[in-house]
């Protein structure tokens, strides 16, 4: 879907980006740079059909296939906010002609604000909140090479969030200002075998996967 925004809106986020000063090496840093405003200059300039018509004229009048492209801004930012977010971190890197596994720690936390990198127009945000807030309840974690290894994973077993049932079921969003993770005993899943964790463990895990659900 296509749609003409206002220019002076375009770009905007529900909050400042430039205050977020994201630490390298974690997820909101993963999540500034895929949502960072690119310039579309040079051989990636942007077709404009608006400037071939005030050059060319209508397009059925142009008669050789003339276009006129444009410098143009593009920038990957959220516009509706879900009810649970899934974040899969890119664990690999080209080598050559060979893929290598990435086993560095990326650091994450029990609770992330989303508002940073949503649109300042962003659907199921009640207007006036400026915290888009997610509370962390599942992590994936891959041990091995790209070859082989294996799957584990950490899951936090919780008492029901209502807020979320009423965002899914009814798209109401959520009002009450929670800002803490939700309470709960963090456990971790190997095959068949499963142990009680801290949820200090879970953070300095190296993962692949990440499971939040919508607080705020």
């Amino acid at each position: 879907e296509v749609s003409t925004e206002d220019p002076e809106t375009a770009f905007c986020t529900l909050a400042n980006r430039e205050d977020l000063n994201p630490e390298e090496g974690s997820i909101y840093h993963c999540l500034y740079q895929f949502t960072r405003n690119e310039k579309l200059t040079e051989t990636n300039k942007l077709l404009c059909d608006v400037c071939t018509q005030r050059h060319y004229g209508p397009k059925n009048n142009i008669k050789s296939e003339k276009y006129v492209y444009t410098n143009a801004k593009k920038q990957m930012l959220i516009s509706l906010a879900p009810p649970v977010l899934t974040l899969h971190l890119k664990r690999f890197q080209q080598a050559g002609f060979n893929l290598r596994k990435v086993n560095r720690h990326i650091k994450f936390s029990e609770v992330i604000d989303l508002a940073p990198f949503c649109t300042v127009k962003c659907k199921n945000v009640a207007e006036g909140k400026t915290k888009v807030l997610y509370s962390l309840y599942g992590v994936v974690e891959h041990s091995g090479t790209m070859r082989s290894g294996h799957y584990t994973a950490y899951a936090k077993m919780r008492s029901l969030n209502n807020h979320l049932s009423d965002l899914v079921l009814r798209g109401r969003s959520p009002q009450a200002l929670e800002t803490e993770p939700v309470k709960g005993q963090w456990f971790h899943i190997s095959d068949t075998h499963v142990q009680a964790v801290s949820a200090s463990k879970v953070l300095s895990s190296q993962a692949y996967l990440l499971f939040y659900e919508r607080l705020l």
